[in-house]
Order: C-alpha cells, then sequence, then structure tokens
C-alpha cells in the first residue's frame, strides 16, 4: 500500500508540474505584451525532480519572447477586423524598435496588394516579387498573431489601403476548381390506380438530366428532359447546351451555346449563338436580380408542373393546402412561368408567375453590358431559327442616377430602348424606359409601335413594407416583342394568331403588420390585349402570424386564363377560379416541453373551398427525425363535401448521404396514387466517384482521405462517404463559403489538422475543400532511454510514415500523446541539436485498443 500510495504521489507531482508549466505559458501569451516576454526566461529544474533530475530539459524555443516558435501556422489573416484570407503563413522571429525579437509573418508584396493595401505607395515594402514584406515601412502599421484563435490580426492605416467594398473577396483567392464530370439528376414518378370501372390505371414519369464538364476555367452544361403522359407517349427535350467560362478581368460570363439574353432591359429572349455580359455576382453588394417564388393552393394530392417558355422545368407532387416552390433549378433565362396545378379529380388550375426585374439602377460609375448574337431558339421545332443580335448597356450617374438602353436587330424586327432609373432614398427606387418597335411578321405588313415601362421597388423599414416588384407597361397596338414576331415565322401551314398584349401589370408585395400581429403578402400579375377580350390574372393574398409556437395562415388564390396561353397541351381548366385556405401547425412541444419528440413533430389541421370544387377538411402529423433530422415525414386525413368523401395521404422524404428519396401515397373516392423520387449529383474527379445530394450550380467537393461518415456543419443529410469524400451543394460564387466538418462525428481512429476550410469558388466552379486527417491508432506513449530515465520535457517526436510536417510535444515524465499511428513503425525524438540529443523508438501496438477511450497506453524505449 505504501508503495502504491508513492506511485500515486509521484504522478501527481508530475501532473502539477505540468499544469503550471501550461497554466505559466496561457497566462504570459495571453496577458503579457510580446516586447515584456523577450526578457523571460524558464528554469528547467522546475520540471526536474529527484534522482532523476537531469538539467536536460531545452525550452529556448519558448525564450525567444514569441510565445510559439517559428514556422507555418494555419491562421485566418484579418485587415483592420475584415477577414482576407485564409491559409498557411511563415512566422520568423524578426527584432522590433526596442530590439526584441517578436514572431512575425512574412507575406509577399503582391499578397498584401491583393488584400488592397496601396503597395505602390510604400517602395520600402519592396518589389512585388519579394516575398516576404517589410509591414514596418508602413507607419503605424502592426501585426497581432493570436496562435489561440489562429488569428493573424493586420493593423494598416486607412490611408495605405484601397477603399473596397465590404465583404469583397480579392480576385487573388478566385478559385477556377478542378476538372471534373459532374451530373445532377432529376427522376420522379406516379402509379395511378382508379377506383371506377370506366377508370383508367395510368403511369407517368419525368426526368431532368444536367450533365456537365469543368475543364479550368471553362465549364459545358446540358438540360435535358424526358417525360412520359398517361397514354404512354415519350417525349425528350433539351433545354439548352452551352460552353461558357467567367471573363474576371470583364467582371463578365462568355456564354457559347444555347441560353437567353438578359432581361432587364428587353423582354428575355432564348438563343443559339454567343454572348458576353456582365456578372453581378462578381461584384459585391451589387444589385441582384429577381428570382421568382411559386406559391399556389392544391385543392387534393396535386400534381405542379411548371413551365417556361414551352419547357417543362419542374414537376412534383404536394399535399392539400397552401405551397411554396422555391429550389427550382434555374434556366439561365427568363419568361414568365406558367404553372399547373393537377387535382386528383382531374381538374386544373393555371397560374401565371411572372419572371420580371427589378428597376434598373447601377452604382456611381459602374458599367453593365450584354452583347448577343445568335439564332431565335424556340421550343416550337416548326419556328424558323432567324438570325438576330442584342447589345444592352447601363451606366451608374452621380446623384443616384443610371442611364440604360439598347436595341435589338433582325431582318423582321429592330428595336430601340433607352431609359433612366433614380434611386429615391427612402422613397425606393423608381425606373422607367421606352422601347420603339418595327415589326413585320410573316405575310403582314410592317408595323410600327411603342412601350411604355415604369418599375418600383422599395423596404420600408419603419412600416414593415417590402415591394419586391410593382411594375406596369403600356403598349400600343402596334408593338410587338422580338419573341413574338419570331414565332410567326414557321414551316408549316398552321396559322398563329398573335395576340397583341396592351395592359400588364405586376406586384408582389408584403407587410409586416407589427409584433405578435403577424404579415400580410399579395401577389399579382395581369394582363390584357388588343385583339381578344380575353384577360391573364392571377392573384395570390396570404395573412401568416405565430403565437407560442402555433403558426397559422389564411391564404385566397384567384386566376383567370386566356385559354392554353403557355402550353401546348389541351386539358379541362376553369377559366376562372378561386380558391380560400386555412392552416394551422401546432408542435408538440406546447403539450410536450421535456420530450424529444415534440420539438420536430407538428399537428396541423386545414381547410380548402374552391368556386368549383368542394370543401375539404384534413388533419395531420409532421415532423423529421433521425440523427441529423434528415427523415420528413407527414400523414393527413381529409374529408371533403359534394360527394367527395374521405381521403388521405403520406409523404416521406429522406436527404442521406449518396442523394435524396422521396415517396408518397395519397387516396380519395376516385382513385389510389403511389409518386416517388429520387434526386442527387455525381462528380468524377481524379480521385474516383462521389454520390452526393442535388449540387445546383457551384458545388464543393470535400476531401478528408479516411475520415469516413463525418457530418458537414449547417448541411442537412451531407456526411462523408466511405472514402472520406462528400458534395457539399449550393454554395455561393464568387464570395467566401466555410465548410466545417463536425468533430463529434470523427472515427476513432481519425483526427483532423483543421476543422473548417474557405473556398470562394468562380461561377461553376467545383472547388476542393481538402482537409489534412491523421488515420490510424492513438497511442498515449512514455519515451524512456537507457536506464529508465524519460526523455525530456519538451522533446519533439515525429513520424516519418506521415506525409505531414507535424511534431508530437513530449511532456512530463517522457510521455507523449500520439497520433494516426501505424500498427508498427520508427518514431524519430529530438530535444537538442546534437546527436547526443537524438534517438529513435521501435513500436509495434496491440491489436486492439481500449474499449473505453480508443486509446492506448504504452512504453517505447529509445536508442
Amino acid at each position: 500500500m505504501e508503495h502504491h500510495n508513492k506511485v500515486l504521489n509521484a504522478r501527481q507531482l508530475r501532473m502539477n508540474r505540468l499544469v503550471f508549466f501550461i497554466s505559466s505559458q496561457l497566462m504570459l501569451a495571453g496577458s503579457i505584451p510580446l516586447a515584456v516576454q523577450a526578457r523571460d526566461t524558464f528554469n528547467p529544474a522546475l520540471l526536474e525532480r529527484g534522482p532523476l533530475q537531469q538539467n536536460t530539459t531545452d525550452l529556448s524555443l519558448y525564450e525567444q519572447g514569441a510565445g510559439q516558435p517559428p514556422g507555418t501556422y494555419h491562421v485566418d489573416i484579418y485587415l483592420n477586423n475584415d477577414l482576407q484570407d485564409t491559409g498557411d503563413v511563415v512566422f520568423t522571429l524578426q527584432k522590433n524598435e526596442a530590439g526584441s525579437e517578436t514572431l512575425q509573418p512574412c507575406l509577399s508584396v503582391a499578397h498584401l496588394k491583393a488584400m488592397g493595401v496601396k503597395t505602390q505607395l510604400y517602395p520600402a515594402l519592396g518589389e512585388e516579387t519579394t516575398a516576404c514584406a517589410k509591414l514596418s515601412a508602413i507607419a503605424q502599421a502592426s501585426a497581432d498573431f493570436r496562435f489561440n484563435t489562429q488569428q493573424l490580426l493586420l493593423s494598416v492605416p486607412q490611408v495605405a489601403v484601397s477603399q473596397g467594398v465590404r465583404g469583397a473577396v480579392p480576385e487573388k483567392q478566385w478559385d477556377n476548381g478542378i476538372s471534373a464530370l459532374m451530373l445532377n439528376y432529376n427522376l420522379s414518378g406516379a402509379h395511378n390506380e382508379s377506383r371506377s370501372e370506366k377508370g383508367q390505371n395510368t403511369d407517368t414519369q419525368y426526368a431532368n438530366l444536367r450533365p456537365g464538364i469543368n475543364i479550368g476555367p471553362w465549364r459545358l452544361r446540358n438540360y435535358t428532359t424526358w417525360s412520359r403522359d398517361a397514354q404512354g407517349m415519350d417525349k425528350w427535350d433539351t433545354v439548352y447546351t452551352y460552353a461558357s467560362r467567367s471573363i474576371i478581368t470583364l467582371k463578365s460570363q462568355l456564354v457559347l451555346g444555347d441560353s437567353s439574353s438578359p432581361s432587364d432591359i428587353f423582354d428575355g429572349v432564348p438563343f443559339r449563338g454567343g454572348q458576353l455580359a456582365s456578372d453581378d455576382d462578381m461584384v459585391p453588394d451589387s444589385m441582384k436580380g429577381y428570382a421568382p417564388v411559386v406559391r399556389g393552393i392544391a385543392r387534393t394530392q396535386a400534381q405542379v408542373i411548371i413551365r417556361q417558355n414551352g419547357y417543362i422545368i419542374y414537376q412534383s407532387y404536394v399535399a392539400p393546402g397552401a405551397f411554396e416552390i422555391n429550389d427550382m433549378y434555374a434556366t439561365g433565362g427568363s419568361g414568365d412561368l406558367y404553372v399547373t396545378i393537377k387535382e386528383a379529380d382531374g381538374s386544373e388550375q393555371l397560374l401565371v408567375i411572372p419572371y420580371a426585374s427589378l428597376p434598373v439602377l447601377q452604382r456611381e460609375g459602374r458599367v453593365k453590358y450584354s452583347i448577343t448574337g445568335g439564332q431565335y431558339r424556340s421550343y416550337d421545332s416548326h419556328v424558323d431559327k432567324t438570325p438576330f443580335s442584342q447589345a444592352t448597356v447601363i451606366y451608374g450617374l452621380p446623384q443616384g442616377l443610371t442611364l440604360y438602353g439598347g436595341g435589338q436587330l433582325s431582318s423582321p424586327y429592330q428595336s430601340l430602348s433607352a431609359g433612366i432609373g433614380k434611386n429615391l432614398g427612402t422613397l425606393g427606387a423608381l425606373s422607367s424606359d421606352l422601347t420603339q418597335a418595327w415589326s413585320a411578321m410573316q405575310d403582314q405588313a410592317k408595323e410600327t409601335g411603342q412601350s411604355w415601362r415604369i418599375r418600383y421597388s422599395k423596404n420600408i423599414v419603419q412600416t414593415g413594407t417590402n415591394f419586391a416588384i410593382a411594375g406596369y407597361r403600356y403598349s400600343t397596338d402596334g408593338y410587338f416583342n422580338l419573341q413574338e414576331v419570331m414565332d410567326t415565322y414557321r414551316g408549316n401551314t398552321n396559322v398563329t394568331v398573335t395576340e397583341r398584349r396592351r395592359n400588364r401589370s405586376e406586384m408582389s408585395v408584403s407587410q409586416n403588420l407589427g409584433e405578435n400581429h403577424g404579415s400580410l403578402s399579395l401577389n399579382w400579375a395581369s394582363e390584357d390585349y388588343w385583339n381578344s377580350d380575353q384577360a391573364l390574372r392571377t392573384v395570390g393574398v396570404s395573412y401568416n402570424n405565430s403565437w407560442n409556437g402555433i403558426s397559422y395562415g389564411v391564404n385566397y388564390s384567384y386566376s383567370e386564363n386566356s385559354g392554353n396561353r403557355g402550353r401546348n397541351d389541351q386539358s379541362k381548366t376553369y377559366q376562372r377560379d378561386q380558391i380560400f385556405g386555412v392552416n394551422i401547425s401546432v408542435p408538440f412541444s406546447v403539450f410536450l416541453p421535456q420530450n424529444t419528440m415534440s420539438r420536430t413533430t407538428n399537428a396541423s389541421y386545414s381547410m380548402n373551398t374552391s368556386k368549383h370544387g368542394n370543401t375539404t377538411n384534413s388533419v395531420g402529423l409532421s415532423g423529421s427525425t433521425l440523427e441529423d433530422n434528415n427523415l420528413n415525414w407527414s400523414v393527413q386525413q381529409g374529408y371533403g363535401s359534394q360527394d367527395t368523401g374521405n381521403s388521405g395521404n403520406v409523404n416521406a422524404d429522406y436527404r442521406g448521404t449518396y442523394n435524396e428519396v422521396t415517396a408518397g401515397y395519397a387516396y380519395d373516392r376516385h382513385s389510389e396514387r403511389l409518386n416517388y423520387g429520387l434526386q442527387g449529383g455525381i462528380i468524377a474527379h481524379k480521385d474516383g466517384v462521389t454520390f452526393g445530394q442535388s449540387m445546383g450550380e457551384t458545388p464543393v467537393l470535400v476531401k478528408a482521405p479516411g475520415a469516413s461518415n463525418v457530418a458537414v456543419g449547417n448541411q442537412n443529410g451531407v456526411r462523408t462517404d466511405w472514402r472520406g469524400y462528400a458534395i457539399v451543394p449550393y454554395s455561393t460564387p464568387y464570395r467566401r463559403n466555410t465548410i466545417q466538418l463536425v468533430t463529434e462525428t470523427l472515427p476513432e481512429n481519425v483526427e483532423l489538422k483543421l476543422t473548417n476550410q474557405n473556398v470562394v469558388p468562380t461561377r461553376g466552379a467545383i472547388a476542393r475543400a481538402s482537409f489534412i486527417t491523421s488515420v490510424g491508432e492513438r497511442v498515449m506513449m512514455t519515451i524512456l532511454r537507457r536506464g529508465g530515465i524519460p526523455v525530456p520535457f519538451g522533446a519533439t517526436v515525429t513520424d516519418p510514415e506521415l506525409k505531414t510536417e507535424d511534431s508530437f510535444i513530449v511532456g512530463d515524465a517522457g510521455q507523449v500523446y500520439l497520433t494516426g499511428l501505424a500498427n508498427q513503425g520508427t518514431l524519430n525524438v529530438k530535444w537538442g541539436s546534437d546527436a547526443a540529443q537524438q534517438c529513435q523508438v521501435k513500436y509495434a501496438l496491440a491489436r486492439q485498443p481500449s474499449e473505453q477511450s480508443g486509446v492506448q497506453t504504452m512504453n517505447g524505449e529509445c536508442h
């Protein structure tokens, strides 16, 4: 017992000395200036004891005044508190004005210039090719290395820094990504089983494939769709095929192939040819284009089909009640969205969502342009591929003014447009323009007309009002746009009646009604025509609020359409229809606040009534489950009037490592329907093939070799595959994207040097976020020399088998924590420059690590 107590006391004494040393280091590093640290020394005898006292502990690295030894460190670089870059920086010991040595960064002159420092004003920094700039050449400039947070804080007087826009990322950091093959896919289908003797069983399928190739800065993209209708007819369509690349010096995108012209001045026109146009995303804080969101109300378990320029670009199934679709893949063009809501009883709603743009404004001094040339590309194969060209320019002037204009030219059509925009400050933003057109439709006399347009937007913070779009256009009797004229030139003899648009108005406004009073939103689109009594109108009004976690809303939808405008099939559609809906959602946490399930499960009630249909009441449950809450599910049961009877549906959506799977079942008095879907992305790169969720336009490829099944932060269901690779979808081009691995999900035998990486991809790039992994066993080793003497405190241990240059520091009594070890190997130990202060350890690990911690403990003999 006495011997046992002596051993415990000895271990406790060694631990106390180690804690004392670490604590003193942290206090000195955190509270004493670097210049003061240079005068401090550490007595190695404090770390030795009794008969094993050696006086050989080498702490010279910690007596240099730097707090840390010189070398390469991975740091976040801040310039005047603004994050500029993340990467490896070499730190060296340099003397300051007081003559003390401090740890200072070695940054090139070119690197400082890329971060916005006006290096040309300070020749003493060095030439642009100088690898280590003399930062002291700038008066009052300083560098502070915060080791604990791995941050390098550069302080440079404002007069020496270019006045860039906050949030801008230097072009030097823009990453064109890796060369690779990629594929986004979306497959869906449904089997409908009729419950009546006269009814028919039907199957429908839809697929869109978006393959691509990245080679350096070039992107080759294709968008192909396939559909099979209820009659079993197959149809393939190619929405586009093009090659593109970023032209960084011009802040532009070059597109060769199929695309659509910009819609900020003229209506967007699909073409096959070439286009060079400004890319707003390359400019910090620039005005972004308008992205439509599709909202509607489904009376039953309905199929939603969205068309643009004649192509089906989206197809899905929704449960009864209000829905919102905001995840459509960008088609690279413009044009109103024609939404068909096909109900279970065969009836249809037809909505029109305007694809418009905000008022035309640019910051002072900026020029935005586009040059387009090629053939008109119509969805209808009978339409002639007539050549045309288009050019637009927008220029920002002082006093918040913007001038813009452009022209379109082809043999049957010419137009000129001019306009002016004004930033009204607290009153919002306004632009107005006039377009003069000369048209000659097939076998028709030439006509002349004008179109006036005014657009307005404003976010009134004080009243909580946001006018996303408010626009109006008036066209004279003889005005046509380019697309309307081109569509009349066709090879067949079918006579087309071109509707001459007269008035068009559109608006999207939301109003916050104050604290605890919810919000109100309104969407409006309307058109009428010179040569027709028909009109096209879509109105949506919704009110939403919440109370103590309980959310509820009221929705109203009105649609009036002129036949099958925007479609090429004939179906049962109501010319005028109104739908009113009420919904409420109650989380289980209201009743079971301590229950884990209550945080992810909701009960709901909804009521929908239609002018031409029935009234349906339904109740349901919905929620999410699994470790990452990546399985979303819902169950609904309803009852309808007018002999509709019972109806119900079950839906599930699983977002996994390799894809996303959806499935649903619905029934009513008329039929039963089973719908299913599969979507995801594939990247083939030099290290193999990686599967993941749908990637969007600009994905990131995570590379963490050996780190399997590791979760990626803030990405639902995204984990590394069995090799340690993962696809992170939907990154933002030309912006800093932080990719973080969740350390709690790391395997027992894997450790990371860094847990996050920053990437700045160009548009369409596949940026790679590479993580340095240490894969192998973890060992707490006590290293002893001949005679059982521990190697000195502060000695470094390196593993020549590891590809990294990392070393491990020996603690008290020769103990060192090692990671990434193979089952057997050799370690190099060093505590000085002489050969007598170096030795090697040959080791062989046990087959199984400790069941409690995964860390093996062993002794190592150093020879």
